[in-house]
């Protein structure tokens, strides 16, 4: 196939293919791994009204300052509410596109390599078919897939599709030659700083482009005098979003102290960063979720140090073959350049790497991958290869495609709810405290049951003995043994939690509510002001209620969970009206909280409004049948 026809089949096969491989992605649901901080407990960005404009462009929630990216989520909203379905749909058009977007790149950037112009570019079948191959191997590797499954990291896919853009267009803008199209340009700076507004890992832009003006467009003939000031524009933008990005990180999350890893540690960072992407991206087969940075990371030991020899070694034999093989090492240092800012210099989290960081990085070894089918056409053609070794590679390029396919669309469906994506990471890594911890805190805000219990509180305590020093593990065990009711063990972890963070209420909050469940209301009251920065001592003033009890009820925090263990306890306490004030915050906050909704038809039941009691059954049938009709009985005996 050759022409025009081929140009329009096979940007649209890139994409139906691309959506394919991630069609498990739109079953999933909002994750608890920041989805419900940023979406579920959010309700700033729900819409794009002025006050909800105005949260956008000067949030800096959880570190980021990503106002398109909360203009996009916000017409989600609008468009579909809260159904996690069309946030998932939007990421996989997105994603789509954006491997489209790399196919159009790579046309160009082969031509160029070819010595030839656009015309081949758009002409010639066998840069075509390789362009293809390219952005399918960006589009379906396994490696996108936590940018893509999880909707947090709309922010990742949309950067990566004005990036892509701002590429785009400056490829178009220099294809004049010694005189650049100024629209070009224009559009690649636009797309530049939408990109930069919609998450700061696109900052390394200027320097890829005069990356691509050494190679493959060969432009260094012009002279720097030329090529730097061309690129003023960018690295202002970029130098501004990286004050900003510094600011916003120091004033959302904790940023990684040099004093804990140090400029050595730094450098092993590093090393590694480098070294595990391109690695992955050859071998995608133990992907996690999480690969959680070790407590201490010494340049002379595993893996840091066979790391460092490693970028050594790679990066000395590919400047040696540089003229036989430019292409390699172009592909290499772009993917070091894109993943720079997040290898180590700057830190903050859990995590060594990421597999969302090769979002960008991993572009540079996908045209490596389709440019070695144009190589191997070109063999063919000057009958360099037999036809049957022609048949036989383009037949191993439809088999990693097959299995790359195969393998995301299994990942994809592991992102699927929270207990799902931490199983298969503690299957991946069963070191991992975090991943055993997240895991523990998924199974108890799942179904219970006693064995169900027993599991999670097994995981909580192996992520406990893997990082002692880790508070949150601490906290989540607490909830666990206040489901339990072991209320002495959960004060000591509640306790533990709040010395390892000092600063955080969150461990008075829950000692509060561990009051109320004791029936130590005035103690809970003490506890829960305090938790809420007002003076802890009781107030006998006017303005305190009588009831203590309904008073510490009002004082717990927003919290689904905590609100709907409280309200469960009281109806069995016998506090009938308080319950119902702590269970319809619940349900407020989780309209999907079925154990909520359960424990409310109880509630108002046990306080003779039966007609209230009904209606809650009616909201319960849509969440859980069986629950309802359970609940319905006692009602319908009456």
């Amino acid at each position: 196939m050759r022409g025009p026809a081929l140009r329009r089949l096979l940007p649209a096969l890139i994409f139906c293919v691309t959506l394919v491989a991630f069609v498990p992605a739109l079953r999933g649901q909002f994750l608890d791994w920041d989805d419900v901080v940023n979406f579920v407990e959010n309700p700033y960005y729900r819409g794009l009204g002025p006050a909800q404009l105005r949260w956008m462009f000067t949030s800096t929630l959880m570190g980021h300052y990503i106002p398109l990216t909360w203009m996009s989520l916000g017409l989600n909203y609008l468009l579909g509410g809260m159904d996690p379905w069309g946030y998932h749909l939007v990421n996989l058009l997105i994603h789509a596109s954006n491997a489209v977007l790399v196919y159009l790149v790579a046309r160009r950037l082969m031509a160029a390599a070819t010595g030839g112009g656009a015309q081949i570019g758009r002409t010639d079948p066998a840069i075509a078919w390789s362009s293809a191959l390219a952005a399918l191997l960006f589009g379906i590797h396994p490696l996108r897939v936590e940018s893509v499954a999880w909707i947090t990291e709309r922010r990742d896919v949309l950067c990566g599709l004005f990036f892509l853009l701002a590429v785009l267009a400056y490829l178009i803008g220099v294809e004049g030659g010694d005189r650049p199209r100024s629209a070009g340009r224009a559009l690649s700076l636009v797309a530049f700083a939408a990109a930069l507004l919609s998450k700061a890992a696109a900052m390394p832009l200027p320097a890829v482009l005069l990356l691509l003006d050494v190679y493959p467009l060969r432009r260094l003939q012009l002279g720097w005098r030329r090529l730097l000031p061309e690129k003023a524009p960018y690295v202002a933008l970029a130098g501004a979003t990286a004050i900003t990005a510094l600011i916003v990180l120091r004033r959302g999350v904790a940023v990684t102290s040099y004093q804990d890893y140090g400029v050595a540690s730094r450098l092993g960072m590093v090393a590694y960063s480098t070294l595990f992407y391109p690695i992955a991206f050859l071998w995608p087969m133990h992907l996690s979720p999480m690969y959680e940075l070790p407590p201490r990371v010494s340049l002379g030991e595993w893996p840091f140090y066979p790391a460092l020899l490693g970028v050594v070694a790679v990066t000395g034999i590919l400047v040696l073959v540089r003229r036989r093989w430019p292409a390699a090492l172009a592909a290499w240092i772009y993917s070091a350049l894109m993943i720079l800012p997040v290898s180590g210099v700057v830190h903050s989290g859990s995590q060594l790497v990421n597999d969302r960081y090769s979002y960008l990085s991993g572009v540079g070894f996908a045209l490596l991958g389709g440019a070695t089918l144009w190589v191997g056409i070109g063999l063919r053609e000057r009958n360099r290869v037999s036809t049957r070794t022609a048949g036989i590679l383009a037949g191993a390029a439809i088999l990693i495609l097959l299995a790359l396919g195969v393998t995301t669309c299994v990942q994809t469906y592991a992102w699927r709810d929270p207990e799902t994506l931490w199983r298969w990471a503690v299957d991946k890594d069963p070191t991992c405290s975090l991943c055993h911890g997240n895991l523990g805190a998924a199974i108890s805000s799942g179904p219970t049951g006693k064995a169900r219990l027993d599991e999670a509180e097994q995981h909580l305590r192996r992520a406990i003995a893997l990082r002692p020093e880790s508070p949150i593990p601490y906290f989540n065990l607490g909830n666990i043994l206040l489901v339990r009711k072991r209320y002495e063990d959960a004060e000591l972890a509640f306790k533990r939690y709040g010395e390892l963070s000092p600063g955080s209420p969150r461990g008075l909050a829950r000692l509060g509510l561990l009051a109320i469940l004791r029936g130590e209301y005035a103690q809970a009251v003490s506890l829960l002001r305090e938790a809420r920065g007002a003076p802890g001592g009781i107030d006998p003033a006017p303005g305190m209620p009588a009831n203590l009890l309904a008073a510490a009820v009002g004082l717990v925090e927003d919290d689904a969970g905590a609100l709907t263990l409280l309200g469960q306890v009281l109806v069995e306490q016998g506090h009938p009206s308080e319950a119902v004030g702590a269970l319809r915050r619940a349900a407020a906050l989780d309209p999907a909280n079925a154990p909520a909704r359960l424990a409310l038809v109880q509630a108002y039941r046990e306080g003779g409004r039966q007609d209230l009691a009904r209606r809650e059954v009616e909201e319960l049938g849509r969440l859980d049948p069986t629950a309802a009709r359970g609940a319905l009985r006692p009602l319908t005996a009456r």
